[in-house]
């Protein structure tokens, strides 16, 4: 049975915060694909979250599948498309305790902190491939998606990046990453330009991380 589609026009603000996240991406200098919405889906997804679109969370869950930027190294969630999930769907199913807010092309996952991460209540943290746990980004989800859209976000990833990277992300699709081997929380793996990788399906890396992550302590 289709879940109905819950009344979300009090959360639908005239100060819409789609228009700030149109300014960010207007003068970017990288690339940037806005992934078209399924009405009821962003619908659902957005009556799920229940903020208002005067916030960057609420605007990509009502305007937006999600946002593909930088060659596909970041996948900014949103309403949900065939290959991304929605906001709502990635948080229950892998987050209880936060709320994710978006991926990389090697696993690694960008969410913000409800509680249940043990940073800071509302701030954006990154679980990266590389460290295997929370680390806060320092700032609100705004601030994470102004830095994602304008570039400023991708400077910080370089040591997770290699010679001709852009070309290898760019021919994944939105449900896919790269595994590394060896992997890159290993000392072997630490040289990303030298490991091995390959296109997998990005649950897959999802649940890899999270597993040697318990392990790993």
């Amino acid at each position: 049975m289709t879940e109905p589609t819950p009344d979300i026009q009090h959360l639908i603000d005239p100060d819409d915060a789609w228009a700030l996240i149109e300014e960010w991406r207007a003068d970017s200098p990288v690339s940037i694909t806005v992934m078209p919405a399924d009405p009821e889906r962003a619908a659902r997804t957005l009556g799920g979250l229940r903020v208002s679109t005067r916030s960057p969370l609420g605007a990509l869950a009502l305007h937006c599948g999600g946002i593909v930027v930088d060659s596909g190294w970041f996948r900014l969630l949103g309403g949900g498309t065939a290959e991304l999930p929605d906001l709502m769907t990635a948080s229950a199913e892998h987050l209880p305790g936060a709320v994710v807010v978006g991926y990389d092309a090697l696993g690694g996952t960008f969410a913000v902190d409800g509680g249940g991460l043990g940073v800071a209540p509302g701030e954006v943290c990154y679980f990266g491939p590389d460290s295997l746990r929370w680390g806060g980004l320092g700032g609100g989800h705004g601030a994470f998606v102004q830095a994602v859209l304008t570039g400023a976000l991708g400077a910080g990833f370089e040591e997770l990046r290699w010679p001709g990277w852009q070309d290898e992300v760019a021919a994944l699709s939105l449900d896919q990453g790269l595994s590394l081997w060896p992997p890159p929380f290993t000392a072997e793996g630490k040289d990303i330009a030298a490991a091995s990788r390959k296109p997998v399906p990005l649950t897959e890396l999802l649940g890899l991380y999270a597993e040697m992550a318990t392990q790993l302590g």
